[in-house]
């Protein structure tokens, strides 16, 4: 299947700072596509470039399998919709009224809006002014303004800033819909838990360049566990294990970094014909957190 989002060395300048730099992502259709990174790894200038906000120093640009250019970007961007940043809308107005200028810019129809605002359930609340919205709310109403063009393509900026947990709830609920009606929906976020609840696909940003790209089942399977063997003279036991693989002592237990199965039996049949009594055998749980930070250095999100 033509990928929804397709980049290319995609590279971005400012005097002699890098911000992004040779990026080729390839993001699936019809998957909730998560971008993570640190605070200033790119994610937001990358986005801004996707929707010709910010002209690339370099690199190429497909969405739904055209080039992006001049002689497209019209067509293309049609089928794309955004909230990127601070949410739109004219405090001024009203939510309705808000929602009737972004209709009569983009010619849409009175079963497009509506259908975009009980998406967001704001339905209740077009009558009051936006400048008396709770953040959260104009999240919504950003949303609303996006999916009223009906796009194939949706791109968010952090759009649970500001909510409660059940709005977080919504909108996680409202982007695994979108996705399984077949919009391809491209998302970022510091709430990396919330990501994990929702991405089917995951791209990692670290310094502007990407480090991961791929299923979270890939992500999880590429990182190094440690499998924990409680020992009755954990110094010994380091000491043979060492030569082989990373190893540290944590009291009675040593840690030795990123063993299958089969090695970690290996190690015990080693431990115990060294005169070693083993009393336990765990590999340690980890988190997409834990994964993250290994990625990126150390740094969270």
């Amino acid at each position: 299947m033509t990928p929804a989002i397709r980049t290319q060395r995609l590279s971005k300048v400012y005097g002699d700072r890098t911000v992004v730099a040779d990026l080729d992502l390839n993001v699936p259709t019809g998957c909730v596509y998560g971008f993570l990174g640190p605070n200033g790894s790119g994610k937001t200038t990358t986005m801004k470039m996707i929707l010709s906000l910010v002209r690339p120093s370099r690199g190429a640009i497909e969405l739904m399998g055209r080039p992006l250019d001049r002689s497209t970007r019209r067509s293309l961007l049609r089928r794309v919709g955004s909230l990127i940043e601070a949410p739109p809308g004219y405090g001024h107005l009203t939510g309705g009224e808000n929602m009737r200028v972004v209709q009569r810019l983009l010619g849409l129809s009175d079963r497009q809006v509506t259908r975009a605002v009980e998406t967001v359930r704001l339905r209740d609340h077009l009558g009051r002014k936006v400048g008396t919205y709770s953040l959260g709310m104009k999240q919504r109403l950003g949303i609303a303004m996006a999916l009223a063009r009906e796009p194939a393509l949706l791109l968010l900026d952090e759009p649970t800033n500001g909510l409660d947990p059940a709005g977080i709830e919504e909108i996680r609920d409202l982007l695994s819909a979108l996705a399984a009606a077949g919009t391809t929906v491209m998302v970022s976020s510091h709430l990396l838990g919330e990501i994990d609840r929702t991405a089917t696909v995951l791209g990692i940003l670290g310094g502007g360049r990407l480090l991961f790209e791929g299923p979270r089942e890939d992500l999880l399977a590429r990182s190094a566990p440690e499998v924990l063997f409680e020992t009755s003279d954990p110094r010994h036991a380091a000491s043979l294990v060492a030569p082989h693989h990373r190893v540290r002592i944590d009291g009675a237990t040593v840690r030795v970094r990123g063993v299958d199965h089969r090695a970690t039996a290996r190690i015990v049949a080693a431990l115990v014909r060294h005169g070693v009594d083993v009393h336990g055998v765990s590999r340690e749980r980890r988190s997409l957190e834990d994964v993250f930070r290994d990625l990126t250095g150390g740094r969270g999100l």
